[in-house]
């Protein structure tokens, strides 16, 4: 993984190094899952179900490699793994935000006419 600096420094596109950092099919759905509060790992899953639980522990890897979530690992039995947005990745929920109005506009309302 390639950190947000690296990532920048060759990047003269800000949309291009955005979505670098949070392109994909899963990322922005982990982001905006998170944008609200921490959540363990299980709850992450269950609110996406059509993403494995292998791809989601890569992605989470990615996003903390990133800066845009933090990990914490509780000792206690059973584990517990929670996730929760950094500052760099609160910094995120107006754009988050804005695709989820935009959604709710264009996609959500659109099926329903269908």
């Amino acid at each position: 993984m390639v950190t947000i600096t690296a990532k920048s420094s060759a990047i003269k596109c800000p949309v291009t190094g955005v979505l670098q950092l949070i392109g994909g099919k899963w990322k922005p759905v982990i982001l905006y899952c998170l944008r609200s509060e921490k959540r363990r790992f299980g709850e992450i899953a269950a609110r996406i179900p059509d993403l494995s639980r292998k791809v989601l522990t890569e992605q989470l890897k990615e996003l903390e490699e990133d800066g845009l979530i933090t990990r914490k690992q509780y000792n206690e039995i059973p584990p517990r793994v929670e996730y929760e947005l950094t500052k760099l990745g609160k910094s995120l929920a107006p754009v988050l935000n804005a695709m989820e109005k935009w959604g709710m506009e264009h996609v959500i309302k659109k099926r329903k006419m269908l």
